[in-house]
């Protein structure tokens, strides 16, 4: 039980991170440039955030800013590197105070329309709907199953509203990678955003 719980707090911890490092992005790049003084204040935020977490994304951005302010000057090419590693990070080019959704992702193009009765569903990144159990929950509520792996038996893999172009270097970017790896062998597992789950089960995501 302390187990399931550490593991769940940690969870929550990594999500709040990555949504913060979201939205200090975002802020950052509202003037389509970062100074000095921006990178001097989103590098004490990753020493605190790597107190709390080891997520890659947290990580390598540590590790690169850290790199390019050991002379204590922030050049224009180092600037211009920063504006477009924390574009990646918001998922590119979002408007400010849009979300970092699904875009750019690997999903099914065209969405494929989602049945529920006996289908099965893996869910991972971050949820607008809510913590992961909740999407469980719905997906239970309308006959479907909840997987606990990327097999070939898996129907859907859902991308959380929350997830950017930087999944790779996430926790959750081995499964993403594994459900691609399948679909290229011709498995018919379909990666979905959280948007399109939603509408097609008339999920209500606040």
């Amino acid at each position: 039980m302390n187990e399931l719980f550490r593991r769940f707090n940690r969870k929550g911890i990594d999500d709040r991170t990555i949504d913060t490092l979201i939205g200090l992005s975002k802020g950052m790049l509202a003037d389509g440039k970062v100074c000095k003084e921006e990178a001097d204040f989103l590098l004490t935020w990753l020493i605190q955030a790597r107190q709390r977490t080891d997520l890659p994304v947290v990580v390598n951005l540590y590790e690169r800013l850290t790199m390019m302010l050991q002379d204590d000057i922030l050049d224009s090419e180092e600037s211009a590197e920063l504006v477009s590693i924390l574009r990646r990070i918001t998922g590119d080019d979002s408007e400010v105070g849009e979300l970092g959704k699904s875009t750019k992702l690997p999903i099914d193009t065209p969405e494929p329309n989602i049945t529920f009765e006996g289908r099965s569903f893996l869910f991972t990144g971050t949820f607008a709907f809510g913590v992961r159990r909740h999407c469980q929950e719905a997906i239970l509520a309308r006959g479907a199953t909840v997987a606990k792996s990327v097999t070939k038996s898996l129907n859907y893999l859902v991308l959380g509203t929350y997830v950017t172009d930087t999944w790779a270097h996430e926790n959750f970017g081995r499964k993403i990678e594994k459900a691609i790896e399948y679909r290229n062998r011709g498995v018919p597992i379909a990666i979905v955003t959280e948007e399109h789950w939603a509408n097609c089960g008339s999920i209500r995501v606040d």
